[in-house]
C-alpha cells in the first residue's frame, strides 16, 4: 500500500491506493484540500506568500497524518506547478521536511505530463479507448498528452492553469465575469498552444481531469439532489458555456453559495471553464469525458509496480 500527496498551485490531494489481485490500482482513501498556495504565480518572478506556505504545509502535515492510519509502505509528496516555478520553492519544500520528516519530489512538466498519462491508464473506464487526448487542468499549468493506441506520442506542459489565468486576465474576481474576458483568454490559450507544437490535428476522444470539470459534475449532481459519481462523466462543451453563462454572471459573494462548487475555486471557476471551452474550440471536441484518474494514480502505479 502507498499513499501519495499532490500539491498542486490550488488544491492540495491524497490518494492512499492498493494493488487489487488482478493488478487493478484500487483507492482506500481520497480527500482534496483546497490550500492555494498559488496566489501570485502569473507574476514575472513567482514567489509563494508566507500565509500560502503555511496554508501548505498545514494541509500536507493533515493528509499526512490520515495516510499514515493505512499505515503504507512509504508516503510519497510531489509538487507542481507553483513550487516548481516559484523562486522560494526549495523553501516551502524545507518546511514541509521539518514538519512532517517527508521529503517533496519537485516534477518537471515532462514527469508530471507522463505520470498524469500513467494515471489515466488505471482508469476503468478508459479501458476500451485506444486513441485519446488528455487535457489535466491545474491551478498553475496544463498539462496535455495525445494517446495513440494506448501509448503516449505527444505531450506537452503549458502555463494555462486557471489561477494563472484568473490572476492574468480576471483584474476583479469579486465581480461577474465579463465577455471581453473570455475573449482575451482564449486568444491566450490559442497563442500558447500553438507555440507548444501541440497538435490536436488527429481525431480522438477528449478525457478531461481536474478540479474544474469534478467542480462541474458537482454542480449538475447537486441540481438533481444526486451525488457527483451518478452524474454521466461525458461533459458537452455546450453544458461547459451555459454553465459560464449562468455562474460566471454572478458576483463572487453569490458563486459562493453555488451547490457542488467548492468555495476555494470559486473565484477562478468562470477562467477554468473558458479555459476548457478555448481547447474545445480549438480542438473542434463536442464534449470531455470526465475522469477521477490522474497525477496521484500515476505515482501509486509507479511505486506499486
Amino acid at each position: 500500500m502507498v499513499g501519495v500527496i499532490d500539491i498542486g498551485s490550488n488544491s492540495i490531494k491524497i490518494l492512499v491506493a492498493a494493488k487489487a489481485a488482478d493488478g487493478r490500482v484500487v483507492a482506500r482513501k481520497l480527500r482534496t484540500i483546497e490550500a492555494r498556495i498559488g496566489t501570485g504565480i502569473s507574476a514575472e518572478k513567482p514567489h509563494l506568500t508566507t500565509e500560502g506556505i503555511e496554508r501548505g504545509v498545514a494541509a500536507v502535515a493533515e493528509l499526512a497524518v490520515e495516510a499514515s492510519a493505512f499505515t503504507p509502505d512509504k508516503i510519497i509528496v510531489v509538487a507542481t506547478s507553483a513550487v516548481r516555478d516559484a523562486e522560494n520553492g526549495a523553501e516551502f519544500c524545507r518546511r514541509v521536511k521539518a514538519v512532517t520528516q517527508l521529503d517533496v519530489r519537485i516534477l518537471s512538466g515532462d514527469e508530471e505530463a507522463a505520470l498524469i498519462g500513467r494515471g489515466l491508464l488505471c482508469d476503468p473506464g478508459l479501458s476500451k479507448e485506444r486513441d485519446f487526448y488528455v487535457f489535466d487542468l491545474g491551478g498553475g499549468s496544463l498539462e496535455c498528452l495525445a494517446f495513440r493506441d494506448r501509448k503516449v506520442v505527444q505531450e506537452a506542459s503549458l502555463p494555462l492553469g486557471c489561477v494563472r489565468l484568473s490572476e492574468k486576465f480576471v483584474t476583479d474576481t469579486a465581480a461577474p465575469y465579463r465577455p471581453e474576458i473570455g475573449t482575451a483568454l482564449a486568444a491566450h490559450v490559442r497563442a500558447i498552444v500553438t507555440a507548444a507544437n501541440f497538435s490536436l490535428a488527429n481525431p480522438g476522444v477528449a478525457v478531461g481531469t481536474g478540479g474544474t470539470l469534478t467542480a462541474v459534475r458537482a454542480i449538475l449532481a447537486a441540481r438533481l439532489s444526486k451525488v457527483t459519481e451518478e452524474i454521466p462523466p461525458v461533459l458537452t462543451t455546450r453544458q461547459l458555456r451555459e454553465m459560464l453563462d449562468q455562474i460566471g454572471s454572478l458576483p463572487l459573494s453569490e458563486r459562493l453559495k453555488v451547490p457542488g462548487l467548492p468555495p476555494g475555486r470559486a473565484d477562478v471557476f468562470p477562467a477554468a471553464l473558458a479555459t476548457l471551452i478555448a481547447l474545445a474550440d480549438l480542438g473542434a471536441f463536442e464534449a470531455y469525458r470526465h475522469s477521477f484518474y490522474n497525477l496521484r494514480w500515476g505515482l501509486a502505479a509507479e511505486a506499486l509496480e
